[in-house]
This record gives C-alpha cells, structure tokens and sequence, in this order.
C-alpha cells in the first residue's frame, strides 16, 4: 500500500487526481503502520538503498501531503 501512494504522489506532478481516494489510502496506511517513519527513512539513506535525491523528494511529497492533510 505504501508503494501505491508513493506511485500516486510521485506521478502526479504536485497535483492530486484523486484526493478523496489517496487519502483514505493513506489513513488505512497509517492505522497499520508500525515503527518511527523517520528512523525507517534516514536507515534507508544510511544504507545505501535511498540515494540523496530520493530523501529530498520523499521529503518534498510528505511535506505537501501534510499540508493537504492541513497539518502545520
């Protein structure tokens, strides 16, 4: 699931097609998540499996997904 919202964030230019749809995704997500995501995300850029580039996107898309959340 975590890919499906990733591809839908990553393919939408900064535009959401389906809003309504991307956050239901993201709520069941999120009700199954386990862990610190931001531990997760900075192991995976220690390691070598995330590269600098793809940090800074996956940064860039979460900051505009809480903003669409209305977080601050």
């Amino acid at each position: 699931m975590a890919s499906s919202i990733y591809n839908q964030l990553n393919n939408s230019n900064g535009m959401f097609p389906n809003q309504q749809n991307l956050i239901s995704q993201f709520n069941e997500f999120r009700k199954n998540f386990q862990g610190n995501p931001q531990q997760m995300v900075q192991q995976l850029l220690q390691n070598g499996n995330m590269s600098q580039q793809q940090y800074n996107q996956l940064r860039q898309m979460a900051l505009q997904f809480k903003q669409l959340l209305g977080g601050s």
